[in-house]
């Protein structure tokens, strides 16, 4: 089987999916979707049983934060389909006051520990998980370190000041 092609792609995803599922972008080739969390279950197991598309491979799973959206917090499921060497990039965008999705885990077994550290990281509760807790920082942690909620320097520095550097 050779590669499949973006449009061909995004035409069966539209088809299955109608108002559903929407494409933002192709960058380097990579197909680029968007969905909500109500059909993200049913979106990632047709994109892995198909027997045209066959998305196996979770390559990866992960949240991006965007302080300045109205839906801040954006989880991102990379998949890769093996037989045809094809990959898409899945979008699901939630509020901060509600940031629960369902999980993954039950479509791919691998999707367990990077729930995990998207939880950790991000406080992406999801659903359904057979083991929700943290993976990397400490279990009394009450922030998401990832968040971009806290300045990038302690403005009260003194060795990053611009006269040491010549400015």
């Amino acid at each position: 089987m050779g590669k499949i092609a973006n449009d061909i792609l995004l035409q069966k995803l539209t088809d299955k999916f109608a108002g559903q599922v929407v494409e933002t972008g192709a960058d380097f080739g990579l197909l680029t979707v968007e969905t909500n969390k109500e059909v993200i279950t049913d979106v990632l197991t047709f994109l892995k049983t198909d027997a045209a598309l066959q998305f196996i491979f979770l390559t990866d799973l992960t949240a991006v934060h965007y302080p300045d959206q109205e839906k801040q917090i954006g989880v991102v499921y990379h998949l890769h389909s093996l037989t045809t060497n094809t990959r898409i990039r899945i979008k699901v965008f939630l509020t901060l006051e509600d940031c629960h999705i369902p999980t993954a885990s039950t479509i791919w077994d691998g999707a367990n520990w990077m729930e995990r550290e998207t939880y950790d990281f991000f406080g992406v509760i999801f659903d359904g998980h057979p083991d929700l807790r943290r993976i990397l920082n400490v279990d009394d942690m009450t922030v998401f370190p990832m968040r971009k909620e806290f300045p990038l320097e302690d403005p009260n520095r003194i060795d990053k000041k611009d006269y040491f550097f010549g400015r």
